[in-house]
């Protein structure tokens, strides 16, 4: 696009194109900004009507990308714009089905885009459970045809009334001919007769409400991208703004276009381990995982290992993805699992059963906590979960939950010094809408509880369409932690989100009236204002709302809404089905090393500050942080960690609002590169 008049060098490659690309192609304008200059030259040579003087002036063109895809397809980001989106889409249908499956003994094929990537359909097929999955990166071995009907046979003779096989457009076999939804129908009719039916998603995936996920993203990434123009000089590359884990990052266009090339090259020389090894780590983590979880294979040996799970505090979406993956993970280890149920009161009360591997199936798209949850902390029963887990020999437990959980962790390794026998490994996985546990950046049913604020809020000013000039003040839950709010408040364009980590005194309450007065004036006359349950003592959602009504009397009216308990949502989203599923196999994995290495003389004995830690994503990857270390960043008066990351998006909040900002306080994505090294680094998605 030209640049506007009194913009020297202006600019966005983010979603523009040109109707005819330049001499050479796109990727050579796209490989040096000076190209653009000699273009200039060559209309103005030509006396294409652009004066000499115009051409110095416009002599470098910068180029940052944003790339929008729901296939998730380009290399060097962890997530495309719009595939969050898509596999809500798909992963709706595939709980519709499993519901009508279910009542008639069904199996269904569904087919989902991603012609030359098979990401949309890894990701559902290891949100859903499914049985089978077909991907063009790794087509199945010759003779797949046999093991599949086998496998479908063995899960319907346990009982099972559903069967999901989930087939990407573009999938093939080994030798590169296509395996098409209708063939695969077809081989089990003829084989095994069960009453089939296909599927195809089409473009429905493509449409429907952007999730809260890819709203985000979007913003952080456009906010990114105009930085990242402001910043550029005539030397600077052209480059693309990605996702690392929980960061901005921005690399050079052309490296990721090559490697993404390098991945269909791979592809078509059929090199597919090297193609799924070029689609990045995440991505190779997320097969191998389905992998190990699809099918229970026969441990080779036994680890003698006893290994325990437990929910404790409130229920959150994608606990039961986590306590499901962790299952399968122990036993696949050789592990005999236990789970127990109402937390660590029903440690205490011997509520304690051992589960094998078909007794979690279908447990990935439930909300809430299938195992039952309570707050009761340890040292409230402390003696009592000493008995049971020396009675149950337990050497290993893992903890699903929000703070209570990790606060309970606390109280149990603080008390080894009189218990020996809590000389055990412990991990805790962070699960809570609040997203407050420290050690993580994103807690288990937060993107779920997000989505649920975000739908209402679409619906609460839905309803002031009808009604102009009125103003909606909502409130959120999340305790004294803003996460909620600040991000629900992005999603939905709210005009002001009030925190309590953001304190906010009588002359900021002033100065958003005013700003929704000025805002009354123009075409969109209505307001939305997120208020966090805790976020202030005194200015309470009911004292906000008497202010609003009688500073905007004559100008604006005003109501109320407190979303309550329905944030919980119902079924987890596709985020916290994958990132729950991810999280407990690392932690399982992680605790079965742990185990091995603390066995000595015939009993294992773990006291070291390592023993005992919190998993989550912190910034670009997954990590485990003893709890002891965490202690010291912790706000325990408040239940929250003492620095949030998320207080740096409330700054985008407010430029989204249209309120003036200094972006001085603004952190800036850094310049990295995009090599085979990088890719084989592991990311939190």
């Amino acid at each position: 696009r030209e640049s506007p008049a009194g913009s020297p060098g202006g600019g966005v490659g983010a979603g523009s194109s040109q109707e005819k690309p330049p001499p050479g192609g796109p990727s050579e304008c796209g490989a040096a900004q000076g190209s653009c200059g000699g273009l200039l030259q060559q209309l103005v040579e030509e006396g294409r009507r652009i004066p000499e003087s115009v051409a110095q002036t416009y002599s470098h063109l910068n180029i940052v990308g944003l790339v929008g895809s729901i296939d998730n397809d380009f290399c060097g980001t962890d997530m495309t714009i719009g595939t969050d989106s898509a596999l809500h889409r798909i992963m709706e249908v595939i709980d519709a089905i499993t519901t009508t499956a279910q009542s008639h003994q069904r199996t269904f094929v569904l087919e989902v885009m991603g012609r030359h990537c098979g990401y949309l359909a890894l990701v559902s097929a290891l949100a859903s459970g499914a049985d089978w999955l077909f991907i063009p990166e790794s087509p199945p071995e010759d003779g797949w045809e046999n093991f599949m009907c086998e496998r479908l046979g063995e899960t319907r003779s346990r009982g099972s009334r559903l069967n999901i096989i989930i087939i990407a457009e573009g999938a093939i076999d080994r030798h590169g001919k296509p395996i098409t939804s209708t063939y695969v129908k077809d081989l089990v009719v003829q084989r095994l007769g069960f009453d089939t039916r296909v599927t195809v998603l089409g473009h429905v995936q493509r449409g429907g409400t952007p999730s809260a996920f890819d709203r985000v993203l979007s913003s952080k990434m456009g906010m990114e991208a105009v930085m990242a123009l402001l910043e550029a000089t005539p030397d600077t590359p052209a480059c693309v703004v990605s996702l690392s884990g929980n960061q901005n990052v921005r690399l050079p266009l052309m490296e990721c276009v090559q490697v993404t090339k390098d991945v269909q090259k791979a592809m078509d020389e059929k090199r597919f381990d090297e193609a799924i090894q070029l689609r990045g780590r995440s991505f190779e983590t997320n097969w191998n995982i389905y992998k190990m979880l699809a099918h229970q294979k026969v441990s080779q040996e036994k680890s003698n290992f006893s290994v325990a799970i437990l929910n404790v505090g409130a229920p959150a979406a994608g606990m039961n993805a986590a306590v499901r993956s962790a299952v399968r993970t122990g036993i696949s280890q050789g592990h005999k699992v236990y789970i127990i149920h109402d937390g660590f009161e029903g440690l205490a009360k011997g509520q304690i059963h051992e589960v094998n591997w078909h007794d979690v199936a279908g447990w990935l798209g439930r909300g809430g906590s299938m195992l039952g949850t309570k707050r009761t902390l340890p040292k409230t029963c402390l003696e009592k979960i000493v008995e049971n887990v020396r009675a149950y020999n337990i050497q290993a437990l893992l903890v699903i939950g929000g703070f209570e959980a990790y606060e309970g962790v606390l109280q149990l390794v603080e008390a080894r010094s009189q218990y020996e026998e809590l000389c055990f490994v412990m991990c805790v996985i962070p699960a809570t809408i609040s997203n407050n546990v420290p050690g993580t950046d994103f807690s288990l049913g937060s993107d779920t509880a997000v989505n649920a604020a975000m739908e209402s809020c679409d619906r609460i000013k839905q309803s002031a369409s009808g009604t102009k000039r009125r103003v909606f003040i909502v409130e959120t839950m999340g305790g004294y932690c803003g996460y909620l709010s600040t991000v629900t408040g992005i999603a939905v364009g709210a005009d002001a989100a009030y925190v309590f980590e953001d304190p906010f005194t009588i002359h900021d309450l002033k100065a958003n009236v005013e700003h929704l007065t000025d805002k009354m004036k123009t075409d969109i006359q209505r307001g939305l204002v997120l208020r966090n349950e805790k976020s202030h003592e005194h200015y309470t959602t009911e004292f906000l709302y008497n202010l609003y009504s009688s500073e905007g009397r004559g100008i604006f009216d005003c109501r109320t809404n407190v979303l309550g308990h329905l944030q919980q949502g119902g079924a987890p989203t596709p985020f916290d089905r994958n990132y729950g599923t991810k999280l407990g196999v690392k932690a399982m994995l992680w605790m079965s090393d742990k185990l091995r290495q603390s066995y000595r003389k015939g009993r294992v004995f773990a006291n070291s500050a390592d023993s005992a830690c919190v998993i989550g994503l912190r910034k670009k990857t997954v990590a485990f942080s003893p709890v002891t270390e965490l202690q010291k960043v912790t706000d325990f008066e408040h239940r929250m960690p003492q620095e949030q990351w998320w207080l740096d998006l409330r700054l985008m909040l407010k430029m989204l609002a249209n309120y003036q900002i200094s972006l001085t306080e603004y952190v800036p994505g850094k310049m990295e590169h995009v090599t085979r090294r990088t890719l084989s680094i592991e990311k939190g998605f």
